[in-house]
């Protein structure tokens, strides 16, 4: 048979990935061999020890074991807890004493201990097994039918390729899909060692037996490539398929399967009647842009049933060129809506510096809707064309100026913003302006300078008088960012315009840099400034948002602390103390505690930051202790220290350290040494307590050796 060498190249990719994905005989063959630590391991398996560390034992078995390790994990085969991790091991140690213990074990072992034996099996690919794998395959038990099937695919040698063949017809249906499956792994192996009409003849019998639909695309698939070239006629019967998974596999081959021959056929297919499936043809076709029929595409662009009309159109951003261009501008003036939207879409996307010079040359002549239409086009395909541009926004059509404002948004540079910006603050047409705004919007916002920007902006500003302009170019600055436009923003929002201070101290409190917290805590400090409530709370937003070292967080909420004249925002301050605990912000929440209204919110504050650093090993007791907190009456009602179900009733060690804070302190830092104990080696532990304080009910939880700080109950 002669196969194109891009065929051959694509067969060879196939069967390498197909070798790469079918698992080693010998699975990870680990780092040097360490005879001390398999002996470490094995005297783990051979002792009394919990179930859970022979797990552990057996799971780095499968990296440091080698065969002295079989016989003690073969032992474990029959063990419900702790086969499925022996044979984790056994299906990575290398050398036949593994398979020959596997082997073994299927004598023994029944149910889902015998189907995981047999997986096991067909990991390694033991070739020996086949002779104990046949005979299973008519087991009463269907799980175990089923894994020998898979087994004996994952084997792949000619006798397990020979046996599954005959088994195929006569299994049980609930088998059959199995058989199936181990027949297409065969054939998977067949077709990397080269072997592809052996792999043919086992595929074909799988598409022609009553397997679910699933074993017949994937045989499908499989004779299709296994027959090279010759696989096209097999290819194209599969887009007649009444079967729509058949259907999507033949879109899935046609668009890697090589040759012009296929990109012929599919202009065939397009021209079937169903419009469904001819929507997408055309995407397979453009799928293929080496060798995609052109023509073909753009004639179902331009007349048909809609659905495939809009598919082609659509396509044509990927594969089309200059010849495309006045098919595609004339559907993009269509009165369909559709048809417009989406050629209006791919004119946007089809590639080509021709087709941009060739939108310029249709621009100088360019009438009617066509007009907008070429400048909308130079917006958003980027083409330089600013002398067209200023051209167009003196044109008595509001459409055309809409559009050249639009365009110059997208494409205009920092040496001609004036303009836009004169079509903000002074503009010729009065009804322009909205459209102008945006268009400066966006080209500010893609300017690589922004601070060259922002000073053209903030001369603006202050060049106009009119208060509704200058918030509109303040917004624009606000959308931009950087110390220019903070700079403008903040002076006007100390100006004595009211609409100004409230405009910009809402743009300020939006701020997404934390170089904006100097400017709001100078505005929150003016007595007379009517906003400054809102400049305060947007400097609490900054300290409680961003990334900001410990020392500067904690400056910035004394800061506020300070500012604030008012309740609720000195607890929006507590809020964030809370949020990032630190030493410095227990300080802080112990000072609030001093003041009179803050003192229960303080108080919970203090505890709770307290309780989080006592988790993270910091010693806070001395700090705890001079807090001056109000004495309480502490009961333990319940304590419980352990993991899972593993739990040490310490109430008894804990009621003898209540004092009359909600504060226990124990005789050490550590609780195994305080509890008598460790319950649970080698596990996470956590203590639970159920407490009263002053009548009310709390529960709560620790991690191990944490700071027992008991929260207020609400």
């Amino acid at each position: 048979m002669n196969i194109p060498r891009n065929f051959k190249h694509a067969l060879t990719i196939l069967g390498l990935t197909l070798a790469v994905t079918i698992p080693s005989v010998h699975g990870f063959d680990g780092p040097e061999a360490s005879p001390e630590k398999e002996q470490e391991l094995l005297t783990v398996l051979r002792s009394d020890a919990p179930s859970g560390d022979k797990a552990i034992a057996c799971k780095n078995l499968a990296i440091y074991g080698s065969s002295a390790a079989v016989a003690d994990l073969a032992k474990l085969l029959p063990d419900a807890q702790l086969s499925s991790w022996a044979r984790t091991a056994l299906e990575s140690i290398p050398g036949t004493e593994a398979d020959e213990a596997l082997r073994t074990a299927t004598d023994s072992l029944e149910g889902k201990l015998l189907v995981g034996t047999i997986n096991s099996i067909g990991v390694r690919r033991d070739a020996n097994s086949v002779e104990t794998l046949v005979p299973r395959l008519q087991h009463a038990d269907v799980e175990v039918a089923a894994a020998a099937a898979v087994a004996l695919g994952r084997i792949g040698n000619a006798a397990a390729a020979d046996s599954l063949r005959k088994s195929l017809a006569a299994a049980p249906a609930n088998v059959r899909t199995s058989i199936a499956e181990g027949c297409v792994l065969c054939a998977e192996r067949m077709m990397a060692e080269g072997q592809s009409a052996e792999a043919v003849a086992i595929y074909d019998e799988v598409r022609a037996a009553e397997v679910p639909m699933q074993r017949i695309v994937e045989a499908t698939r499989g004779a299709i490539l296994a027959r090279g070239q010759d696989g096209i006629p097999l290819l194209l019967e599969q887009f007649q398929s009444p079967q729509k998974p058949l259907f999507q596999l033949a879109l899935s081959i046609a668009r890697e399967f090589p040759g012009e021959e296929i990109d012929k056929a599919l202009v065939a297919e397009l021209n079937r009647p169903n419009p469904d499936r001819a929507a997408l043809v055309v995407q397979a076709m453009a799928d293929r842009p080496d060798t995609v029929v052109l023509s073909a595409v753009l004639e179902a662009a331009e007349q048909g049933p809609k659905e495939v009309r809009l598919s082609a159109i659509d396509a044509l951003g990927r594969v089309g060129d200059l010849s495309c261009l006045d098919a595609l501008l004339k559907m993009a003036l269509d009165a369909d809506a559709d048809l417009s939207q989406t050629a209006k879409a791919t004119l946007a996307e089809v590639p080509g510096e021709k087709i941009d010079s060739q939108v310029l040359a249709l621009l100088e002549n360019a009438k009617g809707k066509m007009y907008p239409l070429l400048l909308q086009l130079v917006g958003q395909r980027r083409i330089d064309a600013v002398p067209e541009l200023l051209k167009a926004i003196g044109h008595s059509d509001k459409n055309v100026r809409s559009a050249a404002l639009i365009a110059l948004g997208e494409t205009v540079r920092l040496q001609k913003l004036p303009v836009l910006i004169s079509q903000v603050v002074s503009p010729k047409y009065p009804e322009d302006a909205p459209v102008a705004l945006q268009a400066l919007k966006a080209a500010s916002i893609r300017m690589p300078d922004r601070e060259a920007c922002a000073t053209e902006l903030a001369t603006a500003i202050d060049g106009t008088k009119a208060v509704p302009t200058k918030i509109s170019l303040l917004e624009i600055l606000g959308a931009m960012g950087g110390p220019k436009a903070l700079a403008a923003i903040g002076a006007a929002a100390r100006s004595t315009d009211a609409q100004l201070q409230d405009s910009s101290s809402r743009l300020l409190g939006e701020w997404m840099t934390e170089d904006a917290a100097p400017v709001l805590l100078d505005l929150a400090r003016i007595p007379t400034n009517p906003y400054n409530i809102r400049a305060l709370r947007g400097y609490i937003r900054i300290a409680r948002q961003f990334v900001l070292p410990e020392e500067q967080r904690a400056e910035m909420c004394q800061k506020a602390f300070d500012a604030a004249s008012q309740t609720a925002e000195k607890k929006l301050v507590l809020e964030v103390l809370k949020r990032y605990p630190s030493v410095d912000t227990l300080k802080l929440a112990i000072k609030a505690m001093k003041v009179a209204e803050l003192k229960d919110d303080a108080t919970q504050a203090t505890l709770v930051i307290a309780q989080k650093l006592g988790g993270k090993g910091v010693d806070v007791k001395s700090l705890l202790v001079g807090a001056g907190l109000d004495k309480v009456k502490l009961e333990i009602v319940k304590a419980e220290y352990g993991s899972g179900a593993t739990q040490k009733d310490v109430t008894e060690v804990l009621k003898k350290q209540v004092g009359d804070l909600p504060l226990i302190t124990l005789a050490s830092a550590s609780y195994n040494t305080s509890f008598g104990g460790d319950p649970m080696p080698g596990s996470p532990k956590q203590l639970k307590i159920k407490y009263r304080i002053n009548g009310k009910s709390g529960e709560t939880t620790f991690a191990e050796d944490a700071l027992i700080v008991l929260p207020m109950p609400k």
